[in-house]
């Protein structure tokens, strides 16, 4: 799910990807190099990733961007999200 959130924005390379997470989350989440490589590329399996060789500073990087059913699926994340959130503030006492 976050790294669908970060490839909602643009598209990007692993490293940034990775950057994103950490930026975004305030350096409470991570990506670290042995998991997020993983998770790219099962997601592009999936069809939810497509990815191109792009150059960048005279070095080939290897960017990731959100495709149509990519997209579809981030939104589904985003809403059992929320819902879990209300769950959990409900049974915590919070109000939503």
């Amino acid at each position: 799910m976050l790294i669908l959130g970060v490839l909602e924005r643009q598209p990007e390379h692993g490293y940034a990807i990775a950057q994103a997470i950490k930026g975004r989350s305030e350096g409470l989440l991570s990506a670290k190099e042995g998991t997020l490589y993983p998770a790219l590329h099962a997601l592009e399996a999936e069809q939810l990733l497509e990815s191109s060789e792009v150059e960048v500073g005279g070095r080939l990087r290897r960017e990731y961007r959100l495709t149509v059913k990519g997209r579809r699926e981030l939104a589904r994340v985003q809403g059992d999200w929320q819902r879990q959130i209300r769950a959990v503030s409900a049974v915590m006492g919070g109000k939503t």
